[in-house]
Formats: structure tokens, C-alpha cells, sequence
């Protein structure tokens, strides 16, 4: 038993400091046993995006605006249960929940409401992703790829802005 507590006491400390101590690097400003932080994500998808990208009907990596077209009739229809061929916003609300992930993701009901007669037809919502669909399409060659579905962010994380040093002079 004590030479079980005893091998356990030797390699216990294994946490990044331990890591670097024997590896001979030093490092600073990070706490004994504290986990290395992730950096932030310098490529993100925006919500809609994320929603196309599922709109993947057969799997190959690729959106086509037929697929596109197709799923957003679908996840129109799921949401349209009364049939009544136009949503409100309340519905929108849900929709957006449901396939955008959040209820106040980008586009808004008011970008649906082209008419803004306070109700979201099928037709309305097609229209929005097309324009969404030739925004993101940069090659023009009628097809999503993953690549043009993710969003490059220049600044990740604030890292390097000058908002700090702004609230700070005051």
C-alpha cells in the first residue's frame, strides 16, 4: 500500500506547469495544475449559415440552391402546422429557435416581412435566402461549400483592440 501511495505522489503532478517544469520550459503567468486556455475561434458560421450547411441533402459536403430551396420548405412546413401558408412572428420566433439555433438570430423577422404586413410567407422567407445564398455562393457557381459558409474574423476575441485602453483613460 505504500508503495502504491508512494508511486501515485511521484507522478500526480501532471498538470501544464508540471509539463513544462520537466520538459526544462518555464512557464509564466499560468497557475501550478491550471488547464491551458483554448484561443479563441478566428472562424466562426453565422446561424444561417449553420442552418444551410444542414440543408445537405445527400451528404456530399455541398449545398445546391435546390437543396437549399427544399429544406427551407420543410423547416417552413414543420413550423406552419395550421396550414395556413404564412407565419407570424411569434412563429418566426420559433422557427428561428428551431433551425437557427436562437430565437433573435440573424435574418430577423422583420428581414423575412418583406411586405410588413406582420406575417412570414414561404415565399418571403425563399426570397431572403436567396439573396443569403448569393452572398455567401463567392465563386458564383450555384453551390455552398463548407469553406464559403464560414466566416473569417479578423479581431477573435478582442484580442489587440483598443477598448480596454479606452475605458481606461477615463
Amino acid at each position: 500500500m505504500r508503495a502504491l501511495l508512494f508511486a501515485l505522489s511521484i507522478i500526480a503532478p501532471i498538470g501544464p506547469a508540471a509539463a513544462a517544469q520537466d520538459s526544462g520550459k518555464q512557464m509564466t503567468g499560468v497557475a501550478p495544475n491550471a488547464p491551458l486556455a483554448v484561443p479563441p475561434a478566428s472562424m466562426v458560421v453565422e446561424p444561417v449559415g449553420m442552418m444551410i450547411a444542414a440543408c445537405d441533402g445527400n451528404g456530399d459536403a455541398v449545398v445546391t440552391h435546390d437543396e437549399m430551396t427544399q429544406c427551407v420548405a420543410r423547416s417552413f412546413a414543420a413550423i406552419d402546422t395550421a396550414h395556413k401558408g404564412s407565419i407570424g412572428f411569434i412563429d418566426y420566433s420559433d422557427w428561428a429557435r428551431r433551425y437557427l439555433g436562437d430565437p433573435n438570430a440573424a435574418p430577423g423577422p422583420f428581414e423575412m416581412d418583406s411586405d410588413n404586413d406582420n406575417r412570414i410567407t414561404l415565399a418571403e422567407m425563399q426570397a431572403k435566402f436567396d439573396t443569403i445564398f448569393a452572398r455567401l455562393d463567392r465563386d458564383h457557381d450555384g453551390k455552398l461549400t463548407r469553406a464559403e459558409l464560414l466566416t473569417i474574423r479578423a479581431n477573435p476575441g478582442g484580442y489587440g483592440d483598443d477598448s480596454d485602453r479606452k475605458h481606461k483613460r477615463r
